[in-house]
């Protein structure tokens, strides 16, 4: 077991061994201990897409149905106003396996992102340009700022999510590395600003002005002339950025890195472990003094493609900017951001010296995404059968008609829906998707009670972040996993639960206090224009 030496003015992360067991040490022990008695998460996944085929034809053949929440008209809706299960085990069912198992794959929105984004990585890596911005980063900084300022960078870069989960990520494993603390630590505390704190930001991203329009749809089935704005939110998620913060650094530090102890390099790709903290020489400066250029260069024509009125990457019919190719294709900015960024900085400093090198760099970057890629084949099959099934569809409208069969009016009903929401999205993990399907229910119920709309979507997206982290049907939870997996091979589905479990409790806890404080103790807006009661008329 190798233990790095840690600077002499801050105290070493002591190793598992000498930590005080308390309760919920050996809480996290026992999660540890069961979610990894589960097979690898490949076999894994493949038993809960033949279970998926098994379980649709079952509830089919009952009948099993509730009624479509969504208003006539609506995308999806059948005719007679039913959600149905769907059996997958007739011949129409077998049918569509056949011939949606290659489309399932190839389709599956998190592998484009990840491949794509990987090419330009690839190159950033071959130059060196990432050890050496890490390097420059972290000498001098103190433990506690690194892990800040890692979970603080990952709330941010949920603006453009695939950002942080294909970059971030890994890098904060490498910072940790680097530093002689655990990668895995790093590691969680990305995952847990990026996933955990999804709908916290300074910034307006792509997911609001989605989730704007279909409370809007929802809310005007009780009020026709109703309107939500994609910053309906914007106040309180801006504060929770600052809460998802100090939440994560503080359970980073005092419980998942002590927990981790000592890091095992023999488990490790060897080599993730050639990293070294080494001094900036003058070339290393000049390298990225010439990415810096680059780096400019790059953000002027980003720029250039969205700010102005004609910006060519703005929608073509509406002309905005949020819903917009900028966005949606945000893989190839990555692309472009890091080839750009790695050869400039490669030129300079020799590592970069013709094209070969630099598909060298795309080739290795290809190459460890292997087991990535075979669990995505898995898992994108059990995702697809899950959503023909109706599965997931009619386990949201249950749990919304139960928690409106409680009868529940005041503020406290807000908890009951946030952990609904919570639930629900450890089984259907897109944000949208599971709005679509709730809101229906929860919006015109709790407008017709007398909270707004927009109160009701800031709650919602509460339960939606913080079991994102902790649920294998995230749809890049695999890609944590198989990054997690090339610093400890033995990492398991029930090691990433057990790590991120505690960022999941404390994110519910304080978020919830803090809206309950926000809403019903100080009575402020979530965000501009944005009431918190509403009143017919």
């Amino acid at each position: 077991m190798t233990e790095f030496p840690k600077p002499a003015d801050e105290p070493a992360v002591p190793p598992a061994g000498s930590v005080r067991r308390n309760g919920f040490t050996r809480f996290l022990d026992s999660v540890e201990w069961l979610g990894n008695l589960l097979p690898h998460p490949v076999t894994l996944f493949a038993i809960l897409a033949l279970a998926m085929v098994l379980l649709s034809g079952l509830f089919g053949a009952m009948g099993l149905a509730v009624p479509d929440p969504r208003p006539e008209g609506a995308a999806g809706r059948s005719e007679d106003g039913m959600i149905r299960a769907v059996s997958l085990m007739d011949g129409e069912g077998l049918r569509r396996i056949f011939t949606g198992l290659v489309s399932n794959f190839t389709g599956f929105a998190p592998l484009g992102v990840v491949l794509v984004a990987m090419l330009g990585i690839g190159v950033a890596e071959k130059s060196g340009v990432l050890s050496a911005v890490v390097r420059g980063t972290v000498l001098g900084a103190s433990r506690n700022m690194v892990t800040l300022a890692i979970v603080f960078a990952g709330v941010i870069s949920n603006t453009a999510s695939e950002l942080g989960y294909v970059i971030l990520i890994p890098l904060a494993g490498a910072v940790y590395y680097s530093l002689g603390r655990h990668p895995l630590a790093g590691m969680a505390a990305a995952f847990a600003g990026v996933s955990g704190g999804y709908s916290a930001n300074l910034l307006i991203g792509t997911i609001d002005p989605l989730l704007a329009g279909i409370t809007e749809e929802t809310a005007q089935l009780i009020d026709p002339n109703y309107g939500v704005t994609a910053t309906a939110s914007y106040y309180f998620m801006a504060v929770s950025t600052f809460l998802v913060t100090g939440i994560g650094a503080l359970v980073s530090i005092y419980i998942v890195e002590p927990k981790l102890g000592c890091f095992d390099s023999s488990r490790a790709e060897p080599e993730l472990l050639e990293t070294e903290i080494m001094p900036l020489s003058a070339l290393e400066r000049k390298g990225l003094r010439a990415a810096g250029i680059a780096f400019i260069a790059v953000l002027a024509l980003m720029a250039l493609t969205l700010v102005p009125e004609w910006g060519v990457l703005r929608d073509g019919e509406t002309g905005d900017r949020l819903r917009s190719p900028f966005f949606t294709g945000f893989a190839v900015w990555i692309l472009v951001f890091f080839t750009v960024l790695g050869f400039a900085y490669g030129k300079v400093v020799g590592t970069i010296r013709n094209d070969r090198d630099m598909i060298d760099g795309m080739s290795k970057a290809m190459s460890s995404l292997g087991l990535y890629i075979v669990i995505v084949f898995f898992a994108a099959q059990f995702v697809a059968f899950f959503a023909w099934s109706n599965l997931g569809a009619i386990t949201a409208v249950n749990g919304a008609t139960f928690l409106q069969e409680m009868g529940l009016t005041g503020p406290a009903l807000f908890v009951g829906f946030i952990l609904i929401c919570a639930i629900i999205n450890l089984m259907l993990g897109s944000a949208s998707a599971q709005w679509a399907m709730t809101a229906p229910i929860f919006v015109p119920m709790l407008m017709l009670i007398g909270y707004s709309p927009e109160v009701i979507q800031t709650a919602y997206r509460i339960g939606d972040s913080t079991t994102n982290i902790i649920t294998p049907m995230m749809s890049y939870f695999g890609l944590i996993l198989a990054w997690a997996a090339r610093y400890d091979r033995n990492v398991g589905i029930g090691t990433m639960i057990a790590m991120m479990l505690p960022y999941s409790i404390f994110f519910t806890i304080a978020w919830m206090l803090l809206f309950f404080l926000w809403v019903f103790g100080l009575g402020l807006p979530v965000g501009p224009g944005s009431p918190t009661y509403y009143t017919p008329g």
